[in-house]
C-alpha cells in the first residue's frame, strides 16, 4: 500500500511538472516568435531562438531542481520578448539585436556576481518598471481586437476560446486560444504547401555585431524588464512558499547562457515567475520536501518540447494575418493588468508611473533608441525633480 502511495505522488509530480511546461511553453511561445521577428530575425533564426531558449531553461530547470533539492523552474524572459515584440529592426538588421542580447547576458551574469549592481537594480521604482513594461504591452495587447475586425472569421475562435476557457480551466485558456489558431490554419488550407523538412529542429548561428544604439535601446531595458519583471518576481514566488531561490548561482547561469547562446535566438532565460507556482505551489504535492521532483519534470518536459520550435514557427508562418498576433495578445493581458495596477497603486509615484506608461506606449524614437528607455529616463527624471523638491520643502530651517 505505501509503495503504491509513493508511486502515485511521484507521478503526480511528474504531472505537475509537465503541466507547469506545457502551460509555460503554449501560453507565451507566439510572444517569443513575434519578438524575435520584430527585431529582424528570419522564421528560422526565430525558430532557432525558440529551441535554444527552451533547451537552456530545461537544462537549468533539471539541475538547479536536482542540486538544490528545490522546485527552481526557469522560463524564457515573457516581458522581454514583450519588449522586443515593440522594437523596430536595428539599422545594422538582426545581428545588432543579437549584439544586445549578449549584452544583456552579460549584466544579468554580472548581477550575480557583482553585488553593487544588483542593489542598483533594486533601487529602481518597481512602479516605473512595471510602467514601462505596461507601456510597451499596451500595442500588442489591443491587436487581437483590430485583428478582429479585419478577420473576424480568422480572430473570433481564438478569442471565444480563450474567453470559454478563462471561465471553466483558466491556466488552459491561451494553450486553449493557440489550439484554436491551429485549427484555424488547418482550415485555411495555408499548411498545403508546407515541406515536411522545414519542421526539423535546426539551430542557426547569426554573428552577434554590437551597436551602441541597439545596445541602449534593446539590451539595457530587456535586462532591466527581465530583472524586475522576472528575477525578483520569480524569487518572491518561492518565498511564499518557504522557498530560499539560489538568486546569485541563478543569475550567473541564466546570464551565461544568454550571452553564449544570443547568436542562436537565446534573448534571456531567467527565474520563472508566474508559471513557477504550479511546480512549486501545493497542488504539485502536500509535501513542500519533495516537491523538487516537479521541478525536475519540469526541466525534462521544456527540453523535449524545444525540438518543436520549427514546427510551432511554420504554423506561426503559415496562419492567415492577425492570428498569432491575436494569441500572442491575449497571452499578455494579465502580464500586462498586473503592471498596470502596480504601476499605478502607488499614489505617491503615481505621476511619474503615467509619464514613463505613456511614453513606452508612444512608440517613440530618439536618436535610433527606442520608447522602452526614454519612458524610463522621462520616468525617472520627472521623479528625480519631484522628490528634490519635497526634499527641499520639508527641510528644517538652518540657523
Amino acid at each position: 500500500m505505501r509503495e503504491s502511495t509513493d508511486r502515485a505522488d511521484r507521478t503526480g509530480l511528474v504531472i505537475a511538472g509537465v503541466i507547469t511546461a506545457v502551460v509555460g511553453f503554449t501560453s507565451s511561445f507566439a510572444v517569443v516568435l513575434t519578438g524575435l521577428s520584430s527585431v529582424g530575425a528570419s522564421p528560422g533564426e526565430a525558430a532557432s531562438g525558440l529551441l535554444v531558449l527552451s533547451l537552456t531553461m530545461g537544462i537549468g530547470t533539471i539541475a538547479f531542481s536536482w542540486r538544490t533539492r528545490l522546485p527552481v523552474t526557469m522560463a524564457w524572459s515573457t516581458p522581454g520578448a514583450a519588449l522586443l515584440a515593440g522594437a523596430t529592426v536595428p539599422d545594422g538588421g538582426y545581428a545588432d539585436a543579437v549584439g544586445a542580447f549578449a549584452v544583456a547576458g552579460l549584466l544579468l551574469a554580472l548581477t550575480g556576481v557583482v553585488r553593487p549592481l544588483g542593489d542598483w537594480v533594486a533601487r529602481i521604482p518597481t512602479s516605473l518598471a512595471n510602467a514601462m513594461l505596461a507601456g510597451v504591452l499596451l500595442g500588442l495587447c489591443v491587436q487581437p481586437f483590430l485583428a478582429l475586425t479585419d478577420s473576424p472569421a480568422a480572430i473570433a475562435p481564438v478569442l471565444l476560446t480563450w474567453l470559454v476557457l478563462l471561465r471553466l480551466a483558466r491556466r488552459w485558456a491561451v494553450p486553449g486560444a493557440f489550439a484554436a489558431a491551429v485549427v484555424v490554419v488547418v482550415a485555411s488550407g495555408s499548411l498545403a504547401d508546407v515541406d515536411g523538412a522545414d519542421l526539423a529542429p535546426v539551430l542557426t548561428w547569426t554573428t552577434p555585431h554590437l551597436d551602441p544604439l541597439t545596445v541602449v535601446a534593446i539590451g539595457v531595458p530587456l535586462y532591466l524588464v527581465t530583472m524586475t519583471s522576472q528575477n525578483i518576481p520569480g524569487t518572491a514566488v518561492l518565498a511564499s512558499f518557504g522557498y530560499r531561490a539560489p538568486l546569485r548561482p541563478a543569475l550567473v547561469y541564466t546570464g551565461g547562457a544568454t550571452a553564449a547562446t544570443a547568436g542562436l535566438g537565446g534573448f534571456a532565460i531567467n527565474l520563472a515567475a508566474i508559471s513557477a507556482a504550479l511546480a512549486a505551489g501545493p497542488s504539485a504535492h502536500p509535501d513542500p520536501a519533495r516537491r523538487w521532483v516537479a521541478g525536475v519534470s519540469t526541466g525534462v518536459t521544456y527540453v523535449v518540447l524545444g525540438p518543436l520550435a520549427a514546427l510551432v514557427s511554420t504554423v506561426a508562418v503559415a496562419a492567415p494575418a492577425g492570428v498569432i498576433a491575436a494569441v500572442a495578445g491575449v497571452a499578455l493581458l494579465g502580464t500586462f493588468g498586473a503592471a498596470a495596477a502596480s504601476a499605478l497603486g502607488d499614489e505617491q509615484r503615481r505621476e511619474a508611473a503615467a509619464i514613463t506608461f505613456v511614453v513606452a506606449a508612444s512608440g517613440l524614437s530618439i536618436v535610433g533608441v527606442g520608447a522602452a528607455f526614454w519612458a524610463l529616463v522621462a520616468g525617472g527624471l520627472y521623479l528625480a525633480v519631484l522628490e528634490a523638491g519635497l526634499l527641499r520643502t520639508t527641510s528644517p530651517p538652518t540657523r
